[in-house]
Parts: C-alpha cells; structure tokens; sequence
C-alpha cells in the first residue's frame, strides 16, 4: 500500500505510508476497542481506505 485513509465522522486523515510514519498512531485509528480492523476496509489499487466517510470516500475511490 502507498496510501492510508482513515474515516472517522467527518474527519478523514491521511497517511502517505511510503514517507515515516508513526506505526502507533496508525494502529489507534484503524482498529477498534476490540483489537481488529474497523469496517468498512477498502482497497483501491494502491489505497487502503479504513472506517467510513461517505463524503470523503467518493473522492478518494475517483
């Protein structure tokens, strides 16, 4: 994946997952109290889109 994108209500934050990132922050924001992933899980070509956006989500899938 090249890319991250995590929905949170209207809130939709990215990670360019070639550059450094904080791999704790990531983990906090796509799994839920549970331990695994939030849903909806979406792959577009090189996208991983976690959570749901409504809004957000119709631009990234363009």
């Amino acid at each position: 994946m090249k890319e991250l994108y995590v929905g949170k209500g209207k809130k939709l934050v990215h990670f360019n997952l070639e550059n450094d990132y904080d791999e704790d922050e990531v983990a906090g924001m796509i799994l839920g109290r549970s331990g695994t992933l939030r849903a909806p899980v979406l792959r577009v070509g090189r996208k991983l889109i976690v959570g749901f956006n409504e809004e957000a989500l119709g631009e990234v899938v363009k």
